[in-house]
């Protein structure tokens, strides 16, 4: 052991005071990169792009997440599900990328290449645009027609992350799909979960986003049933699988909570009959829902008092003891001027919120 001299425990305190200015020392602000060598990286990083890689296993909570993209690029998750690294995709491709699509047209939630409409959609890059109007790339890195209904197509992707200065999966993963996919579907939204057309651009939903989730419900914004288009039905689903109850993007549901869906065309009905992971029984009307939030609200889906619902949104939802005439069902709160023959969808679930894993419909 080498004894503490006055000479060695100066060199210490120096070496100490070294370090700590190290670790504090602001970074030194980057040197710009000539035109050459900027390019030349760019042409490296389009390589790098639709690479296998193991997928993400984290464990999101599902059923709050509109686009079901992830908020941010930064290492840690925010907790504002109003925003999103990508809410809209310009539908022309880049064409200095190597790719062989020079167009691509949406119809009924497919990518149709131009001018070969048999052309491989692999490696095509697209401009997208997060929450916050940031530019970002995505690279459309496969399709596979769902083998439920064959005319749905998934679409694997990947997003250029700033950050990490790597392609990666925008979509978050969850343990029950640890490698999302996406829909192609026409129109965007905005923060406040209000569906908007758009010309030459479009959504690109996870599948563990509710746009997504209610389009593999049976609700597809372009197709119909009984004559009538799935559009209005399919945002209304979008309030309601989030129980977005005030219509201003809000959610008030936890992870894994079953409800159970009905409308008014008849496309699902509700559950009768008991099963393992849903008694009927126990369950209760909860809200009837338009494309702009609850028109009838019972009781909370996440348990939370009736009156933070009504603080949040006052001039939408008011305190009633009103009982339908159309399902004899008893609101809490309603919004004015708005009857029960007007809902769209409604909905039932527990009282308390419960964790399941499975149907009758787990957001």
């Amino acid at each position: 052991m080498i004894p503490l001299t006055r000479s060695t425990r100066f060199l210490l305190a120096s070496l100490s005071l070294l370090l700590s200015a190290l670790a504090f020392a602001e970074p030194s602000t980057p040197k710009q990169s000539h035109p050459a060598v900027a390019q030349a990286a760019d042409s490296e990083r389009y390589s790098r792009r639709c690479q296998s890689r193991a997928p993400s296993r984290g464990g999101h909570a599902q059923g709050t997440m509109l686009w079901g993209t992830r908020q941010t690029w930064g290492a840690r998750a925010g907790s504002d599900e109003q925003r999103s690294v990508l809410v809209s995709v310009d539908v022309t491709p880049r064409s200095d990328v190597g790719s062989q699509v020079a167009a691509l047209t949406l119809k009924d939630g497919r990518l149709v290449a131009s001018p070969d409409a048999s052309l491989s959609l692999t490696g095509t890059v697209l401009q997208g645009t997060s929450s916050d109007g940031k530019p970002m790339e995505i690279a459309i890195c496969g399709a596979e027609p769902s083998p439920e209904d064959p005319s749905m197509v998934w679409y694997r992707i990947e997003a250029w992350n700033p950050v990490a200065q790597d392609w990666e999966n925008p979509c978050v993963a969850t343990r029950r799909v640890p490698d999302p996919r996406a829909l192609a579907v026409s129109g965007v939204w905005d923060e406040s979960g209000a569906r908007h057309d758009a010309a030459n651009r479009f959504t690109l939903a996870c599948e563990t986003g509710v746009i997504s989730k209610c389009i593999t419900w049976g609700y597809k914004p372009w197709a119909s049933h009984k004559g009538q288009s799935l559009s209005a039905l399919h945002q209304a689903c979008t309030r309601m699988a989030r129980a977005d109850y005030c219509g201003n993007g809000r959610t008030h549901t936890r992870a894994d909570t079953l409800i159970d869906v009905s409308d008014q065309l008849g496309l699902l009905t509700p559950t009768t009959e008991a099963s393992a992971t849903w008694n009927p029984a126990l369950a209760s009307f909860e809200a009837d829902w338009t494309t702009d939030g609850a028109t009838c609200l019972a009781h909370t889906r996440d348990g939370r008092a009736l009156e933070t619902i009504l603080q949040e949104c006052p001039e939408r939802l008011r305190a009633t003891t009103e009982v339908e005439r159309a399902h004899g069902s008893r609101c809490a709160a309603r919004r004015e001027g708005v009857t029960a023959e007007t809902a769209l969808l409604r909905n039932q679930s527990y009282g308390e919120p419960r964790s399941s894993g499975s149907s009758p419909r787990s957001q």
